[in-house]
């Protein structure tokens, strides 16, 4: 099953957005992104984004995190999903190929996830 770990929004400040998610949840930055900061509940990373041109503050993406990313994209192509762009260039990427759902929301998939997110959860004993 593919894990929902990343979740990208724009924003006009992405220090100012990450310092809410730190004060207002005890979020924690888990590094920079191209554009802006991630942070992470140590589960979930959360992509703070800073806003380009006429962009919509708001959510951009979601991201999935699979097994494989092949046999990922050949099902959510069989479900009615397109190709849109990227695709993973070194092992260690965190740089994920992007698609887009039968509605045009866009979401990604990786295999290799993103910094401060965690493919499984193990419940505490």
């Amino acid at each position: 099953m593919a894990k929902l770990r990343h979740i990208a929004l724009i924003v006009p400040d992405p220090e100012k957005a990450a310092k809410f998610f730190e004060e207002a949840f005890d979020m924690k930055v888990a590094g920079k992104a191209r554009r802006g900061v991630y942070v992470s509940d140590g589960v979930m990373n959360v992509a703070l984004l800073k806003q380009e041109g006429n962009e919509k503050i708001g959510i951009y993406h979601y991201g999935m995190w699979v097994d494989d990313l092949d046999e990922a994209e050949k099902k959510v192509v069989g479900a009615g999903g397109s190709y849109l762009a990227g695709r993973p260039d070194t092992p260690q990427s965190y740089y994920e190929a992007k698609y887009k759902d039968p509605l045009g929301i866009v979401f990604d998939l990786t295999h290799t996830g993103w910094i401060g997110a965690v493919k499984d959860v193990v419940a505490k004993t």
